[in-house]
């Protein structure tokens, strides 16, 4: 049994086992992947600031996020078909993270569905909402999440268009894959993965399936899918949905300013400064390079949390560092579900909270809202300098 130290070691095992379109569906970007790869990489250039002689007994990395008790900030961001990752993965996902203490979401382009979830979970989880022209499928889908009891609804306002990843094109990303001769001597090799599957009958779309009135059969299903994204999307919708829905909302895909400003004037309680993990605008800016402005400009008037390019509990530091109140994750706790299912989840979030509280007290700081931005050194004109 390899001795699994940090979300590299579990990369690495999940690259194994997991079926190559489903890594590939995960580990890519849009076009170039120049967003995708510099979402990562940009958080090197951040330095921590060493600080001794300083008492470090008695740490705490415990927050809260929209009022929402937290075991540290970071919340297991909206994935969508996480459960061909893993034989019922939202599932496996929503249980660890209630484990551990902290929220998980749950995407509309999830395997399984709201009630599934709702159905094999104690307490409440978030739900993320795709904006889909059907607006019967969308009313029906949000009171479902409030029969469900989901806590919070999830905007995400990046995906209008759907981006293109030229890996999934080629390689015929499908849920359940299709039988194609590449795929099926792939998923020969795959047995972990295999079996699991065989022990569920979640294989497809289950929010999609048997509530949009239109789809009828996976033909039917696939084509909905990817005629449905409402390129409509604009404020005065985003105000209708938060208005049906009622209670707390967070609006996700937050890259610029003015757009940070446009959220707070419609009213939310949290904004994720994200740009979908690179997967939709190649060329954007990377999220942690968009957050300090973005939080000198509306920081005060919502929480501003942080989601694309996080790997380690130490880009959690540096993200709160630079003024997020929470962060989130999605490939990271990615990687552990597709290497040990549940327990690798669990392993992910132990990981980074080990790496978030070592980091803290080196840096001679004991509690995690004291992590601010004179323990970071930042490189001059890292948020850049355009015209």
């Amino acid at each position: 049994m390899a001795v699994i130290t940090n979300i590299m070691d579990l990369k690495r095992i999940y690259k194994r086992r997991t079926p190559k379109m489903f890594y590939d569906y995960c580990e890519s970007g849009s076009w170039t992947e120049q967003t995708f790869r510099e979402n990562t990489s940009d958080f090197d250039q951040i330095r921590f600031r060493q600080r001794v002689a300083v008492d470090m007994s008695n740490r705490s990395i415990a927050s809260t996020m929209i009022g929402q008790k937290v075991a540290m900030p970071v919340a297991l961001a909206p994935v969508g078909m996480t459960g061909m990752q893993s034989a019922d993965g939202e599932i496996k996902a929503a249980r660890a993270a209630l484990k551990f203490g902290v929220p998980y979401t749950l995407s509309t382009m999830s395997i399984c569905s709201i009630e599934d979830v709702a159905a094999a979970t104690k307490a409440p989880f978030w739900f993320q909402l795709y904006v889909m022209k059907d607006e019967e499928f969308v009313d029906n889908i949000i009171q479902r999440a409030k029969n469900a009891g989901v806590s919070a609804l999830v905007i995400t306002l990046d995906l209008q268009l759907l981006g293109q990843r030229h890996k999934d094109l080629k390689n015929g990303l499908s849920a359940p894959p299709k039988p194609t001769l590449a795929n099926i001597i792939n998923l020969s090799t795959k047995w972990h993965w295999l079996y699991g599957m065989s022990q569920t009958r979640n294989h497809t779309f289950r929010n999609i399936a048997g509530h949009a009135k239109s789809v009828k059969n996976m033909a039917s299903l696939s084509s909905w899918t990817n005629e449905q994204f409402e390129p409509k999307l604009d404020w005065a919708m985003i105000a209708r949905l938060k208005e049906k829905w009622g209670g707390k909302v967070i609006l996700k895909g937050i890259l610029d300013v003015e757009d940070a400003k446009k959220a707070v004037e419609v009213g939310c309680d949290a904004i994720i400064v994200s740009n979908h993990g690179g997967r939709q605008l190649d060329g954007a800016i990377s999220s942690i390079r968009a957050l300090p402005a973005i939080v000198a400009a509306v920081g005060d008037q919502t929480e501003v949390w942080l989601d694309s390019g996080i790997r380690s509990g130490q880009d959690v530091l540096k993200a709160l560092a630079l003024g997020a109140k929470g962060t989130m994750i999605g490939r990271a706790y990615i990687y552990g579900l597709g290497a040990m299912g549940e327990a690798g989840v669990s392993k992910t979030l132990e990981i980074l909270a080990r790496e978030m509280d070592m980091t803290m007290a080196l840096c001679g700081r004991r509690d995690i809202h004291d992590m601010t931005r004179d323990t970071v050194l930042v490189p001059q004109g890292f948020e850049g300098v355009w015209s």
